[in-house]
């Protein structure tokens, strides 16, 4: 079973350019861009794993559409990296509250739903309600449904209901240094 940890929680504010994360710190934000359907960040990660992050922000759907760009050597087998999110929209400040369950994506490929066991026992143990854990089932639920429906491109069921997403051409991103 996986450590039990309380919600993450996360803001963005899209004024000051600047993303708080879990932990605390404050990221500086390349680019904010809000859509009708939702908030596109990119920003550099000093991630021993990672060197840059692009996230979306889908509130109608539930989720965080992300793409984490690896550092040389670092072998991850995604296309995308989606958070069961409860996402709030504020005038210039967005909040997510993640749900425990994350979706993996490989174009091509079944999708996998991972830690539905931390969903379990983060509600079992009071750190979310039964209301919370139900919006997430749902949300991954449609998800899972949805992508599978589109050939396993999340992209695809994305489109299909009026989302498009746009990311960062990758030969533009720049790794931020580790530490």
């Amino acid at each position: 079973m996986a450590d039990l940890h309380p919600v993450k929680e996360e803001t963005f504010n899209t004024a000051e350019r600047v993303n708080t994360d879990p932990k605390g710190f404050l990221r500086n934000v390349d680019t904010f861009r809000v859509t009708d359907f939702g908030l596109y960040m990119a920003r550099g990660a000093d991630h021993p794993r990672f060197g840059y992050l692009e996230s979306w922000l889908l509130p109608g759907l539930g989720l965080r559409a992300n793409i984490f760009h690896f550092r040389e050597g670092v072998e991850e087998r995604q296309d995308f990296y989606i958070d069961i999110a409860e996402i709030s929209v504020g005038d210039q400040v967005w909040t997510t509250r993640d749900l425990y369950v994350d979706l993996i994506s490989v174009r091509g490929e079944p999708i996998t739903v991972m830690d539905i066991d931390e969903l379990a026992a983060a509600t079992s143990a009071g750190l979310i309600t039964a209301d919370d854990a139900e919006r997430a089932i749902d949300a991954t639920l449609n998800a899972v449904e949805g992508i599978t429906r589109h050939g396993d491109d999340p992209m695809e069921w994305l489109r299909s209901q009026g989302i498009d997403l746009t990311w960062a051409d990758t030969s533009e991103v720049r790794l931020v240094p580790a530490g």
